[in-house]
């Protein structure tokens, strides 16, 4: 992020280097789940037990994660899981057979889990100091570097359809971006936003025992929706490429187009989303987004063919 004098803009391009980096690192191995599951010989459930483990590994690194983020900051740890994502692409390139796939998918998701907290951590400390919005942006750019995966992915494939050449590509782009973010991103020092006014100060929280309560009814509404959320994203970003190889019978270098279109898609709401829920509140934007997302599968699944599922 050299020559960038303005401090939001650097460390927002830097933050915005991290989320796209993410975004890369997942979507270039699960583009390639058709020719993993080929080489190492695998069933729809050791597969599917293969994606599995990948979100064990980030659940499980919470606990850790708290530790590591006390002890190293949001700054280190994310350049740190950030190395480790890039070289675990050569290790599951190598991987020899399927257990040491699934440790080396596990230890991945402790690596995403690791990276997701530390830059979001940055993305809230980015806007608390500069009281200016930025979220919705950063995330859009987790989405473009699903689609540069995809891309690359998809071009790959029309030269070689080793594994090893394209994660060995992917790993050095990987390491340049975060040489490249490095230097913008925020140190501890600048996490610290300036004191308000007394005036302004939220009021201190009552000290004594907390008492547990049930949930609202909007808050069990809430978590379903993210439930059902993330378990459609996760479809179309874990399980595309395969639907697309498999039941539309799609050519290998159009079966990452899957991760593709959807990444295109997000990307374009993410940029626009401040200015919907502004316009139309967010409650509205839930509903009609759930609705749109499900017809939009349910005619895709109906229709068949590379065309109507893209």
């Amino acid at each position: 992020m050299y020559g960038v004098r303005d401090p939001f803009r650097r460390a927002q391009l830097a933050i915005a280097a991290l989320f796209c980096f993410l975004g890369f690192q997942y979507a270039t191995w699960a583009s390639r789940l058709p020719a993993l599951k080929t080489r190492l010989d695998l069933s729809e459930a050791e597969l599917g037990l293969l994606l599995m483990a990948c979100g064990v590994g980030a659940a499980a690194s919470f606990p850790l994660v708290a530790v590591l983020m006390k002890r190293m900051g949001s700054r280190r740890l994310a350049i740190v899981s950030a190395v480790c994502l890039s070289l675990l692409l050569l290790a599951l390139s190598a991987a020899p057979d399927y257990p040491v796939a699934l440790v080396v998918v596990f230890c991945d998701g402790i690596a995403v889990g690791s990276l997701n907290v530390a830059m979001n951590a940055q993305g809230a400390a980015l806007e608390a100091v500069h009281q200016r919005t930025a979220m919705a942006k950063l995330h859009a750019t987790f989405s473009a570097g699903s689609l540069f995966a995809a891309l690359l992915a998809s071009g790959v494939n029309l030269v070689t359809t080793d594994l090893a050449a394209h994660f060995g590509v992917a790993a050095v782009l990987l390491l340049l971006l975060v040489g490249l973010t490095r230097s913008g991103l925020l140190t501890e020092a600048e996490q610290v936003p300036a004191e308000a006014p007394a005036e302004e100060r939220p009021p201190a929280p009552e000290k004594g025992r907390r008492k547990l309560s049930m949930p609202s009814r909007v808050t069990v509404w809430m978590g379903c929706a993210m439930v059902f959320g993330t378990v459609t994203e996760g479809a179309m970003n874990d399980w595309s490429a395969l639907y697309m190889k498999d039941v539309v019978d799609a050519a290998s270098e159009l079966a990452p187009l899957g991760i593709a279109v959807v990444s295109v898609m997000m990307v374009l709401a993410r940029v626009f989303a401040d200015g919907w829920r502004s316009r139309w509140g967010d409650g509205r934007i839930v509903r009609v987004g759930s609705v749109v997302a499900g017809a939009g599968l349910a005619l895709a699944l109906l229709a068949g063919g590379v065309v109507p599922t893209l």
